[in-house]
């Protein structure tokens, strides 16, 4: 048997049993030892906010149910094989797979990790490649000036990912003190909107209101670029766009993960996007970005609070 976190209703989850069936050949069954909450996507999925022309796109792998309930969903887990091929045995994997302490995954879904990779610092890895291909969407150069709207995991990984470039200037701006706050004990420069410079090079929205893109769109400078990363699910965003972003030729530039940039695509896949990702994880940076550790069977009273406590962090590690 294994237990498995499932969202049964609007705002509403449980922990449920299922049964395991018999390993098919090509697959590897793993005991969890670490998953991760994304705090953005998960939340609207838990408050019923997936709109239904996209119940397909949205579907992770290996999700049990379907939108909009009862779902079974995530896609960042860290196991150890326990049964499987002998070469992977006791091997510690990447998959995306939802929240759940024993999982069976086809082989070829699993990334095995370098052997000096901590665990538990691994389930960053969706989250960074979500970072990684919205840093290649933006071209962004040696030098340029940077603002990053919203201070969230994605946010705050954009954030260290332009902070390895060299002479790269980067901003952050957020409504909430306690963010502001926490990007200022990470080293990074960071102030309320009101606040901030202005005539940027390009800015990376990643707040997920329409008040946050519109703070974006006005500070970038002359043919300035907005990489847009926040999904709205079924709420519709109001913003202006009869100030500067006309006259001033500005662009919008949607960055998503499921697909590698054209700009790359000629010579990248997702397997060497995967393998830059986990060099990147090489690095104690990143530990930082993991603000709060939840035991797995809390998932459901962690999910009543998700809200508030993700006003005042960044990744969520859940521990089994």
């Amino acid at each position: 048997m294994a237990k498995a976190f499932w969202m049964v209703g609007k705002g509403d989850s449980a922990i449920k049993k299922e049964s395991l069936p018999a390993l098919k050949d090509g697959w590897c069954e793993l005991k969890t030892v670490y998953s991760s909450v994304s705090p953005g996507t998960e939340q609207l999925i838990y408050n019923d906010r997936v709109p239904q022309k996209i119940y397909k796109d949205m579907a992770c792998p290996y999700i049990g149910g379907m939108f909009p309930f009862p779902v079974k969903y995530g896609y960042s887990l860290v196991g150890k094989v326990i049964k499987g091929p002998e070469n992977l045995m006791d091997k510690l994997v990447h998959v995306l797979h939802p929240h759940q302490d024993y999982c069976q995954v086809r082989t070829e879904d699993m990334y095995v990790l370098p052997e000096n990779l901590q665990a538990k610092r691994a389930i960053l890895a969706s989250n960074l490649e979500s970072a990684v291909t919205a840093i290649w969407d933006s071209q962004v150069s040696i030098g340029d000036r940077v603002l990053v709207v919203g201070f969230g995991i994605v946010g705050s990984l954009i954030a260290r990912l332009l902070s390895f470039i060299a002479e790269v200037q980067v901003e952050i701006v957020d409504v909430n003190l306690k963010k502001i706050e926490l990007a200022k004990q990470m080293d990074f420069k960071a102030c309320f909107p009101e606040e901030a410079a202005k005539d940027f090079d390009l800015a990376f929205h990643v707040s997920g209101n329409g008040e946050g893109l519109g703070t974006a769109i006005e500070s970038v400078g002359y043919e300035g670029k907005i990489i847009e990363l926040s999904w709205y699910g079924s709420r519709r965003i109001s913003i202006d766009l009869g100030e500067t972003f006309h006259s001033q030729r500005k662009s919008i530039i949607s960055s998503q993960v499921s697909h590698i940039p054209s700009s790359h695509l000629a010579r990248w896949n997702i397997l060497r996007r995967k393998q830059t990702v986990f060099s990147l994880l090489l690095r104690p940076e990143f530990d930082s970005h993991i603000t709060h550790t939840v035991m797995f069977d809390e998932l459901p009273d962690t999910f009543l609070e998700i809200k508030t406590l993700s006003s005042n962090g960044l990744a969520f590690r859940v521990k089994y």
